[in-house]
Order: C-alpha cells, then sequence, then structure tokens
C-alpha cells in the first residue's frame, strides 16, 4: 500500500456533479470517486473506479476518507450509494456523523 505522501488527492465541483481524484506518485491513470449533490447539503456518493494498475493500494478507502474529512469541515453529509462507499460506511461506525 502506498504512503499517503505518495497519493495526491483534488476534489473537483460542478454545479450539482463533482468527484474525487486520485493520482499516485510515478503512474498513469487516475482513481476517481464521483458524487451528485442533493440540495441543500447532501453529496450522493454514486461510484468508485480504481484502473486495474492502481487497483489493491487503497486509493479508493482514500478518496472517501478526503470525502468524509470534507464532510466535517464543510458540514455536508454523505449518502453512499457506491457497492464500495456503504461498505466502507458500514465499517465505520465513526462515520456516522457525516452518513445521511
Amino acid at each position: 500500500m502506498p504512503a499517503k505522501s505518495q497519493v495526491e488527492v483534488t476534489r473537483e465541483l460542478g454545479a450539482t456533479r463533482g468527484r474525487y481524484v486520485g493520482k499516485l506518485a510515478g503512474h498513469a491513470g487516475e482513481a476517481e470517486l464521483t458524487f451528485f449533490r442533493q440540495p441543500p447539503d447532501i453529496y450522493v456518493a454514486d461510484h468508485t473506479l480504481t484502473p486495474t494498475a492502481l487497483r489493491g493500494r487503497g486509493i479508493a478507502t482514500m478518496l472517501v476518507e478526503h470525502m468524509v474529512a470534507d464532510a466535517r469541515r464543510e458540514g455536508f453529509r454523505i449518502r453512499p450509494l457506491c457497492p464500495f462507499v456503504v461498505t466502507l460506511f458500514n465499517h465505520h461506525a465513526d462515520w456516522s456523523d457525516v452518513r445521511a
């Protein structure tokens, strides 16, 4: 598993949709977690995708962790729709404060 410092995570925001993007230093491709917004304060995490070459490194989990951290800092809540995100939320009772 790469060190968190080797993975660059960014967030892209559109008017109604957005995504978290993870890039591993020295590797082509990117992992993503997409979401759409439900007013007034819910982000619906609807899809994760990690290219085959990047799988098994925990990058998708890092994307969800960033989303959770942003939700706590910015006051939005997360509705997990993607099965991967649902599974993570079910294993992290400590994330219940941001679960919609």
